[in-house]
């Protein structure tokens, strides 16, 4: 955990660079790089009845780990998938560890 849930970013993209992408946030916040999931929503964006091209979105929940952190966290994420898109959104989703269970145990 952190969990990565990613939208308007295609399959290929997100495989291409989830390596050394999980690579970097793992140094960064200070975890092993299995505690990562990456997940690609495939999502259907609709605007005055038609269907239009999502936004670019990454929302990361995670046990927060304070500002500095975060900061890193996000232009980490934006050093990947950033480049050629107008609108890139990044938003951390934080948990509580009593809130979060793992095999029927809280953190």
């Amino acid at each position: 955990m952190p969990m990565l849930r990613i939208r308007g970013i295609q399959m290929p993209k997100i495989k291409q660079v989830s390596r050394d992408l999980v690579n970097d946030l793992a140094m960064i916040v200070g975890c092993p790089k299995d505690y990562f999931t990456l997940e690609c929503m495939h999502t259907t964006f609709i605007l005055e009845g038609k269907e239009v091209e999502p936004p670019t979105i990454i929302e990361v929940a995670w046990f927060e780990r304070g500002q500095e952190v975060q900061d890193k966290v996000a232009e980490c994420i934006t050093k990947y998938f950033g480049a050629g898109i107008s609108c890139l959104e990044v938003y951390f989703v934080p948990l509580k560890e009593s809130s979060y269970y793992e095999n029927g145990q809280h953190f």
